[in-house]
């Protein structure tokens, strides 16, 4: 089965376009290094929280003028997620973009994590 690293953020709505110029860089790359898929996505109908529930915007602390940004790398195992974010990690076209102060967003309130698949299809 897969392994997948997923992320969730939230964007400034007037830093989109430069987060999209940053993503479809960071896309690239991670695919050269064998990553075998690279999704980024802005949300388009989020649902506010409801009681019991916990909503995107409020696991992000979305500020007013911020949409969520969701994105997902999907690699053949946990051990090829290493091998490849290693080489990622190095790679000098993405150094200076590596950095929390070079992001268009506020990495301290993203929330990422590494996935084993339990279904695919």
């Amino acid at each position: 089965m897969s392994y997948v690293d997923g992320f969730v953020f939230a964007v400034p709505k007037k830093k989109v376009a430069e987060y999209k110029r940053i993503a479809r860089k960071a896309g690239k790359v991670w695919m050269e290094h064998g990553a075998l898929a690279y999704q980024e996505c802005l949300g388009d109908d989020i649902p506010k929280k409801k009681k019991g529930s916990v909503s995107f915007p409020g696991m992000v602390l979305a500020k007013p003028g911020e949409v969520i940004g969701f994105s997902w790398i999907v690699y053949k195992s946990r051990a090829h997620r290493d091998k490849v974010l290693k080489k990622v990690l190095s790679d000098p076209r993405l150094a200076a973009m590596m950095t929390p102060d070079a992001m268009p967003f506020d990495m301290k309130r993203m929330a990422y994590g590494g996935f084993k698949s339990l279904v695919a299809f």
